[in-house]
């Protein structure tokens, strides 16, 4: 395989997403430092576990979207490997396959680091990769993406890796992990903003369809809002100040919403989705930090 056919693979991993796998891992890590159980070697497992079903999601969403007719080549988006006529869909179909195939390999690892109650988590968050454009019933096209995001990249995953270096949960996880979640779906949000109008037309019925563009930048809003107001509430369960480091961030929040609401050009609202990434990944490394700091 030549360089350019590993570009059109590394661009059908979607780099700009892969915070939404990276993040909930340090996060859940940093509150293990916290708890003085971290362990990096488990660390690096949940982290490989997280990039791999990532990237094999953004693999199905690839081939689905194409079968399914949400991406063509005149989509205004970044350009999709299949449907840009990159990657045949028989071959993107078998990539997902084998990346989702060794994630659950990797997640023998963690069932055997933390017990037989993670390989029902792995194998549902296997399939819901799957799931999420594909099935009878696929979750992004109606309107549980969101959800789904919230949940796997927020609460599963912030708290499974704390739990594989912990040994158990604790209270704290909570409201890191909706933080994380919230965050993550809000890249979900600026994604299903831009491609509204293809979307709706292929049947992909996201909330963004569903509820209309106003909508929308509300819970893009809600959701930075109390992503904000989750390091407050962890001054309860015995943290000093420095949780509240991700606070700073709230101008750079503001910020986001308003071009949200303003945007109206793709190449615009392309910026938006890569600064949203970036924002999740400022906030979790200063949620870690704060974590640590204020222990």
């Amino acid at each position: 395989m030549g360089p350019t056919a590993w570009r059109h693979w590394a661009e059908a991993a979607r780099p700009k997403t892969l915070p939404a796998a990276v993040i909930p891992v340090l996060v859940g890590t940093a509150l293990a430092a916290a708890h003085r159980t971290a362990d990096c070697g488990k660390a690096a497992i949940c982290l490989l576990f997280a990039l791999l079903v990532q990237i094999g999601t953004n693999f199905a969403n690839d081939y689905f979207d194409f079968v399914k007719g949400a991406d063509t080549p005149a989509r205004v988006g970044p350009r999709r490997a299949v449907a840009a006529g990159l990657i045949a869909p028989r071959t993107m179909l078998r990539a997902t396959g084998l990346v989702l195939g060794v994630a659950f390999l990797v997640g023998l690892l963690l069932v055997r680091e933390g017990g037989w109650i993670l390989l029902p988590i792995g194998i549902i968050s296997i399939v819901c990769a799957i799931a999420y454009t594909g099935g009878p019933f696929p979750l992004g096209y109606n309107g549980l993406g969101d959800l789904f995001v919230f949940i796997f990249f927020g609460l599963v995953a912030v708290d499974t890796t704390f739990y594989v270096q912990a040994g158990g949960l604790a209270p704290d996880a909570t409201s890191c992990a909706a933080a994380v979640g919230l965050l993550a779906a809000n890249i979900l949000v600026a994604n299903n903003y831009r491609d509204a109008e293809t979307d709706a037309r292929a049947g992909k019925r996201t909330l963004v369809v569903r509820f209309g563009r106003k909508f929308a930048v509300w819970q893009y809003a809600l959701s930075h809002i109390v992503a904000l107001l989750c390091p407050a509430a962890l001054i309860i369960h015995g943290y000093r100040w420095p949780v509240l480091l991700p606070l700073v961030l709230a101008p750079w929040a503001f910020g986001l919403t308003r071009r949200l609401a303003a945007s109206r050009e793709p190449a615009e609202q392309i910026a938006l989705l890569a600064a949203t990434a970036k924002y999740l990944a400022a906030f979790g490394v200063l949620l870690s930090a704060g974590l640590i700091l204020g222990r």
